[in-house]
C-alpha cells in the first residue's frame, strides 16, 4: 500500500513539474520595461494552448518587412474577454502593444491589440496576470 502511495505521489510531482517547466512566467521571456508598438499585416494566427500567437508583418525603419511573433494569452481568457477566434484574422492590419522579448529575437508579449474595426481589445499578457492587471 505504501508503495502505490508513494507511487502516485511521485507520479503527480512529476506531473507538475512538467507542468512548471512547460509554461513560463512573463519575466522569464520578456521585459515589462522595454515596449513596443507594432502596427503591420496579420499573416496568421495560431489559436491554441498555453497562449495564442498573431503573428504580423511589419515595416523596418529600413522599409523592409519583418515578421514579429506576438505572444497574446490563453484561448480561454481571451474567449471571456470578448474575443472569437475571427477577431483578427489573415490580412487584417492590426496595432500590437506590448513588451519585447528578453533574448532579442522578433516577439512580444501583447498588451492590447488595435482590431481592423477599430476596437482596442485587451490581449491577455500574462504580465498583467503576475501583475493584477486586466481589462483595459
Amino acid at each position: 500500500m505504501k508503495t502505490k502511495i508513494a507511487a502516485a505521489a511521485l507520479g503527480l510531482t512529476m506531473l507538475a513539474g512538467a507542468q512548471l517547466w512547460a509554461h513560463h512566467s512573463f519575466a522569464a521571456e520578456f521585459d515589462g520595461s522595454k515596449r513596443v508598438t507594432l502596427k503591420g499585416t496579420v499573416t496568421k494566427v495560431d489559436w491554441r494552448n498555453p497562449h495564442i500567437y498573431v503573428y504580423l508583418n511589419v515595416k523596418d525603419d529600413k522599409g523592409g518587412v519583418v515578421e514579429w511573433a506576438c505572444e497574446g494569452g490563453p484561448p480561454n481568457v481571451l474567449l471571456r474577454e470578448g474575443w472569437t477566434r475571427d477577431s483578427v484574422k489573415e490580412g487584417d492590419q492590426v496595432t500590437i502593444e506590448g513588451a519585447l522579448a528578453k533574448d532579442g529575437s522578433k516577439r512580444c508579449n501583447s498588451r492590447s491589440v488595435n482590431l481592423a474595426d477599430g476596437r482596442k481589445v485587451f490581449a491577455g499578457s500574462s504580465e498583467d496576470n503576475a501583475t493584477g492587471g486586466g481589462k483595459q
